[in-house]
């Protein structure tokens, strides 16, 4: 397993309505399915690219 130092909380802050395709594709790929739902995934270079997409959509926590 993992340690914590490698791990990121990432909540979907926004809403799906309005988002591009790529833009849900990439929410659904991290988790992410209803509005205030929280996930916690590693933070790897892939995540993180992901994460920078969609950042006006979600919330990042270290």
């Amino acid at each position: 397993m993992t340690s914590t130092e490698n791990m990121i909380r990432v909540t979907l802050t926004g809403s799906f309505i309005g988002c591009t395709k790529k833009q849900r594709a990439t929410l659904r790929g991290l988790g992410l399915t209803r509005r205030g739902r929280s996930v916690i995934v590693r933070s790897t270079p892939s995540t993180r690219g992901m994460v920078k997409l969609v950042e006006h959509l979600v919330e990042v926590e270290a």
